[in-house]
């Protein structure tokens, strides 16, 4: 046994002692609550009593309670396990590990399953280690789940460093890294199997040797059905999940086909409501059904809260709550093999919830590992501001940019153009055409269509191209949204009504070391700079990058007349191949499902 397993087993015989020994007590009971019991779905009353970070018992604890016992009545009130997020991106929601935890704590979340796939796009292996380091800081509990293959399609995008199967080893040997994240890169089947076998060698590589040490795989299979899902199932390994699954039909046929459906409901990117029908409408069992964030801005994770809100959206469509809450405790803990959280039984850690409205999930105190962590949407824990080192700042490695290198290029008076069609709420896209007028030998944007052009940038310093289609659907009417936040590579990816603000609003982001820039008129409307890897910020607290990101929303729809919500977060998704249909890389208009570069004007 090692120090931590000895550890644990004198931990052990300490609770043994306290349950048997009559001269020895509870440190904490939480009496007269109504005990949602997760592993066979009753709700009953019971007591929870806790010594130091480990559940001793749910039932009858009057016995443990001695005279320096701390009795918490909560009658009236609902008593859980932790609340699981299995699927989300740090860097999504611009914040620090210890930030974003700060603002996930008070609403019942005490497990974060984080995927680095961002900054490890930007920074390969070194910045994700930076992150998985700070997170061993911190009281909750936060593991990874690391990406196997940076850049997801080699040849169709430019990423900062390359990752491969020859990484895992040293990645997956830190013992807060859980796994493999999802498995994008064997996401379109059929035209990766065509036209980048390759890809295939070194995924099935890398998951053999994740599977060999105990490590779990995640999965990526949007739209996937039949020969396809199988191949991609069996790529990760036998048992995956999918956090893209987007309608009932994908969830009734991966559910049978024993994924671990991730049902996804963040802030710009909602398919619960969809997915759950599986479950509602055609009774498939929900073991495997698990909620997810994936993406969150730090407003909705103040405003609304974080995964006891989307177990509130759950059973608002239809779900009894206590299955709800097996999707975001026991559901999750059961598919990634946690043998110490997901539930409330004697000897797992403590981490628990009180719930004082079962139906509005209303957080009213946590408890991390037997310590009150929490108490009416308050730390009542200090946790100290995390810096990042230097080396994972000064990412943007880009020149200015000029008006003539960002300029889309036609013949003759008028031109036939591409666009990619926006789709609210999803990371997919559509595929339009249009005619629009060419001057001076370069396309013009068109309001009156809602045509606008969108470029990205590539900012490593590796290739130096730039990327040129244009979009329909995003609603601006004036200025230009420009940010170095662009899954999965995290170029510049830059939209706007005229291309001299556009030009200003790359140059602003490249000045910062990374961000996002919102000009109208060649000035600065509003800014964020995100130093830590053109994605993430350690200057602001959560509540501060909360209020900036409302600042900027709101100048986005009054000052450029944006329509779309959440507008940064639409654009970050516009250059992501792995999801069907157009795409925008540094390489150009992506045919995601050709696994091929296009042309924006057709001849």
């Amino acid at each position: 046994m090692d120090a931590k397993d000895i550890k644990k087993a004198v931990q052990y015989r300490k609770l043994i002692d306290v349950l048997l020994d009559s001269s020895q007590f509870a440190d904490v009971v939480l009496k007269g609550g109504y005990f949602i019991n997760v592993i066979t779905r009753e709700i009953y009353k019971a007591d929870v009593a806790m010594k130091g970070e480990y559940i001793l018992m749910a039932g009858d604890a009057k016995d443990l309670i001695g005279p320096k016992t701390k009795v918490e009545d909560i009658q009236g009130k609902f008593v859980c396990p932790g609340f699981i997020d299995s699927h989300m991106h740090f860097e999504s929601a611009m914040l620090t590990c210890t930030e974003f935890s700060k603002l996930s704590i008070p609403t019942g979340t005490t497990t974060l399953i984080g995927d680095p796939h961002e900054i490890g796009n930007v920074l390969g292996v070194h910045g994700m280690q930076a992150m998985i380091e700070e997170a061993k800081t911190l009281p909750n509990r936060i593991l990874f789940t690391v990406p196997c293959a940076v850049p997801d399609a080699p040849g169709l995008e430019t990423s900062g460093f390359d990752v491969t199967s020859k990484d895992m080893k040293e990645l997956l040997a830190d013992p807060n890294v859980q796994g493999i994240g999802e498995i994008q890169s064997f996401s379109n089947i059929r035209p990766v199997y065509e036209h980048a076998p390759e890809l295939i060698d070194d995924l099935v590589a890398a998951v053999s040797y994740a599977n060999s040490i105990g490590k779990t795989v995640e999965g990526n299979a949007p739209g996937l059905f039949g020969k396809e899902l199988a191949a991609h199932i069996i790529s990760g390994g036998n048992h995956v999940s999918c956090h893209e699954t987007t309608t009932k039909e994908e969830t009734v046929e991966k559910l049978r086909n024993g994924v671990s459906v991730f049902m996804r409901e963040g802030s710009s990117q909602r398919n619960m409501a969809d997915c759950i029908r599986a479950i509602t409408e055609d009774g498939l069992d929900s073991r495997r059904a698990i909620l997810v964030s994936d993406d969150m801005v730090p407003a909705d994770l103040l405003n609304y809260g974080h995964m006891n809100d989307i177990v509130r959206r759950t059973i608002a469509v239809g779900i009894d709550p206590v299955e709800a809450i097996q999707m975001a405790t026991i559901n999750p803990a059961s598919h990634f093999g946690f043998k110490d959280v997901g539930v409330i039984a004697p000897g797992k850690r403590a981490d628990v919830v009180v719930i004082s409205d079962l139906n509005n999930m209303t957080v009213d105190q946590v408890y991390l590992a037997g310590k009150k962590a929490a108490e009416k949407g308050e730390l009542t824990i200090d946790i100290a501001p995390y810096i990042y080192p230097e080396s994972v700042k000064k990412s943007v490695k880009r020149k200015p940019v000029t008006l003539k290198e960002l300029g889309i290029e036609a013949s003759g008076s008028r031109a036939k153009v591409r666009a990619i069609e926006a789709i609210p709420f999803q990371n997919l896209t559509g595929g339009s055409e249009f005619t629009l007028n060419v001057k001076d030998g370069i396309v013009l944007p068109c309001l009156k269509k809602d045509v606008l052009p969108l470029l990205v940038v590539e900012r490593h310093g590796r290739t130096g191209k730039i990327g040129k289609t244009f979009l329909h659907g995003f609603d601006l009417k004036s200025g230009a949204i420009a940010e170095s936040v662009a899954h999965d590579t995290h170029n510049i990816i830059v939209t706007g009504t005229n291309y001299e603000d556009m030009v200003t609003a790359v140059n602003r982001v490249i000045a910062m070391d990374g961000g996002i820039a919102m000009i109208k008129d060649s000035k600065v409307v509003g800014d964020l700079p995100l130093r830590i890897g053109g994605l993430m910020t350690d200057e602001l607290t959560g509540k501060e990058m909360s209020e900036k990101v409302d600042e900027l929303s709101q100048l986005a729809k009054d000052v450029l007349g944006c329509g779309m919500e959440v507008p940064f977060m639409h654009l970050s998704f516009w250059s992501l191949v792995t999801s069907p249909k157009w795409k925008i890389t540094d390489m150009g208009l992506i045919d995601v499902d050709k696994f091929e570069v296009i042309p924006t004007i057709i001849n």
